[in-house]
């Protein structure tokens, strides 16, 4: 009548109790699948409709090329890529490694301007918070040059930097750079006086309390502003490449506008938005990375 240790810890059976098995995706993988199905279903979503619209014959195909046409002919359209740098220069048909080449010209204008848009930006815009005499000599002029549009100042930048990658760069600076100034003025004004009332509690000096309590919550906010002007960055530098620069993918749209070949336009236009994705994508990775401290989806529940 007596029963044994090892059936009275594995129950009435004599067998271990069921455990549930381990789930084959982690939460985080099946988020991240989720969202490259979603995001190839909106993405086949848009192309069903512009191919069914295509096929009921109410798109024109010389104008409006459904995908399927301006992707059949990939080695023909490579031919207008070019290896080179160098402005006016004929295209070779370099292939696959001439639209690399391209596609990093331009996408090395868009990082180097945003980069240095957004360091200055929160450079100045700290500067002009702290020093009050600054404050009064520049932020005026600040708010007068903000509203001025990017490509306004393309004209400007070719007459000083002449033709060739820096008005480019310049432009993409341009369209960062107020945003950023303003942006960290505002941020800095909204940053909890409890924060600072403490780290000057703990012994902290100014220069530390900046770096180590207000620089780490006002950079959310920075990024989210940088982010917002990322798209505004690839229309401007396409623009400062079709007039400043003369190589890049802004050039290649406008010689296919110019010989009035849609499919050249539309696969040009398909990898701007490839490029475009990618960057915001990049840009989302970087923020989770370096703003580490703060927990994704605490916002509204949706």
């Amino acid at each position: 009548m007596t029963m044994s240790a090892d059936a009275g810890h594995t129950g009435l059976g004599g067998t271990d109790p069921v455990r549930p098995a381990a789930p084959l995706l982690s939460p985080a993988l099946r988020r991240r699948l989720a969202a490259i199905g979603w995001g190839l279903l909106s993405v086949g979503l848009f192309a069903g409709v512009w191919e069914a619209l295509w096929f009921f014959g109410a798109l024109n195909p010389l104008l409006l090329p459904p995908p399927h046409m301006f992707l059949s002919d990939i080695p023909g359209t490579l031919q207008y890529f070019d290896r080179s740098n160098r402005v006016g220069s004929v295209a070779t048909g370099g292939g696959v490694g001439a639209l690399l080449t391209v596609m990093g010209w331009t996408l090395m204008r868009v990082v180097v301007g945003l980069s240095l848009g957004f360091t200055c930006g929160v450079a100045v815009g700290a500067t002009i918070h702290y020093v009050k005499i600054l404050r009064n000599l520049l932020l005026p002029t600040i708010l007068l040059l903000a509203p001025i549009s990017p490509v306004a100042w393309l004209p400007v930048a070719i007459f000083v930097f002449g033709i060739g990658d820096v008005p480019a760069i310049f432009l993409v600076f341009i369209t960062v750079f107020f945003a950023i100034v303003l942006s960290t003025g505002a941020q800095i004004e909204s940053v909890p006086k409890n924060y600072i009332h403490v780290a000057r509690i703990m012994g902290a000096s100014q220069r530390q309390t900046f770096w180590k309590v207000i620089l780490p919550s006002i950079l959310p906010g920075l990024f989210m502003t940088l982010r917002l002007n990322l798209f505004a960055a690839w229309m401007v530098v396409l623009i400062a490449e079709t007039v400043g620069v003369g190589t890049g993918l802004g050039q290649i749209t406008s010689m296919a506008r110019s010989t009035f070949n849609a499919k050249l336009v539309f696969f040009t236009m398909a990898i701007i938005g490839l490029l475009g994705f990618l960057s915001d994508f990049t840009l989302r990775q970087v923020q989770r990375k370096m703003l580490w401290w703060i927990a994704p989806n605490q916002g509204a529940a949706r």
